[in-house]
């Protein structure tokens, strides 16, 4: 069963509880959401490169040209 550390500030004491089965979907869920934000993350980027691959091509140009001209 996973488990959560509570530390008491004042003491130092530390207790080691088991997570409730309404913790545990909480994560399960938080992770579920976090792999879907990161996949959309990642097809945001991989458009935005596509889309700047094709403005390179139509202008004519490579990624290090564009790159001296920001430069």
């Amino acid at each position: 069963m996973p488990t959560k550390l509570i530390i008491n500030c004042e003491t130092g004491e530390q207790t080691e509880v088991e997570l409730t089965a309404e913790e545990i979907a909480q994560r399960e869920a938080d992770a579920k959401a976090y792999e879907a934000e990161k996949k959309a993350q990642e097809v945001i980027a991989a458009s935005k490169a596509k889309a700047k691959e094709a403005l390179l091509d139509k202008l004519g140009i490579t990624a290090e040209e564009a790159e001296l001209l920001l430069s």
